[in-house]
């Protein structure tokens, strides 16, 4: 498989002139995968080869500004250049505790309204993740007010025995987050490609074959016709 990393943003606080703020890509397979998105990180995407419309997975480390400011522009940008369609799968965006409240709210202040389906799993952190009282809870917001394009996530726990969160399991893929310990809940992720068994041609193999004995009999003809024999034999 074809898998390249484009580095959108590795700049800290606040995007420059010349850097961007935190924010890589990973494209596979036609597909793109976004890794944080910081402010200005649409912009890039316009100055490389990659295609905003092709996203279809978001993963956001944690919750500072400069790792996720730039989602909800990027998101409305998607909507103003994509057509609607009743067929398209929806976008997945994983983040820590809190980002849906984020999107809900963005969206809401900004009377946008996406026009393709997305879906937000939420990672939980445990407590000895962050200093403590920076957990916040944000299960007081009603599903009933959820976006007419968001489809209901899942809230991922940690698997205690593997100290990972398990957010994609495919015939392709197995990605894991991992606690990271920061000045609030944060995550790393990795990408592992499964191993896919190989496809045979037959009728190639066949050709092949067929191809090679020829020549190895082309081969022996050549030797015996040059041979030499010693006098008297």
């Amino acid at each position: 498989m074809s898998m390249d990393v484009t580095f959108l943003g590795t700049g800290s606080a606040y995007p420059s002139p010349t850097r961007g703020a935190s924010a890589v890509a990973l494209r596979c397979e036609g597909a793109c995968w976004l890794f944080d998105c910081g402010e200005g990180t649409q912009t890039q995407f316009m100055k490389s080869q990659l295609k905003a419309g092709r996203i279809t997975k978001i993963f956001i480390t944690h919750l500072h500004g400069d790792h996720f400011f730039g989602l909800p522009g990027l998101l409305c940008t998607i909507s103003l250049q994509s057509s609607p369609a009743a067929s398209k799968q929806p976008m997945e965006i994983f983040g820590p505790v809190g980002l849906r409240n984020f999107i809900w709210k963005t969206m809401e202040l900004s009377r946008s309204e996406l026009t393709f389906p997305y879906v937000v799993h939420e990672l939980v952190p445990t407590e000895d993740q962050c200093p403590a009282g920076e957990l916040r809870d944000f299960s007081h917001r009603d599903g009933a007010d959820r976006p007419p394009k968001e489809i209901q996530g899942r809230t991922i726990l940690l698997d205690s025995v593997e100290g990972s969160y398990v957010l994609v399991n495919d015939e392709q893929f197995l990605v894991k987050a991992f606690r990271l310990f920061h000045r609030i809940p944060s995550f790393g992720f990795s990408v592992a490609e499964k191993e896919r068994p190989g496809r045979l041609n037959a009728q190639k193999l066949k050709d092949l074959e067929n191809g090679n004995k020829a020549a190895v009999v082309a081969v022996m003809r050549s030797q015996v016709s040059r041979q030499v024999l010693p006098m008297g034999n």
